[in-house]
């Protein structure tokens, strides 16, 4: 990996998310659909407390640090870095869970 100093900016910010919200793909529960909505309607409380109230959802946990990122702080890029962490543990854990069901029903 090759760090960069270029300065960011919403466009850039923008596409980054687009790429966190490709890797989260479709909400599985309620949960994760009411966060995705409230993301859509730029209502990130919303999402935050869906986060919060759903600790071990790393959908709700992606979605939650996106908001701020738009914000365009100094922390952006750590915010980006926790969102994009949570995302590919959201993947994971579906893909864990798809492979068992698979296997399982192998082996029934």
């Amino acid at each position: 990996m090759v760090a960069t100093s270029s300065e960011l900016t919403l466009e850039k910010v923008q596409s980054a998310i687009a790429l966190i919200l490709d890797e989260l793909g479709e909400p599985l529960t309620q949960a994760q659909q009411q966060a995705l909505n409230a993301y859509k309607s730029d209502d990130h409380a919303k999402v935050k407390r869906l986060a919060l109230l759903n600790p071990t959802d790393y959908f709700c946990k992606s979605l939650g640090y996106l908001g701020g990122a738009l914000k365009l702080t100094p922390n952006t890029d750590t915010i980006l870095a926790e969102s994009l962490r949570a995302a590919v543990d959201h993947s994971r854990e579906v893909r864990l869970i798809n492979l068992g069901q698979k296997i399982g029903t192998i082996l029934e």
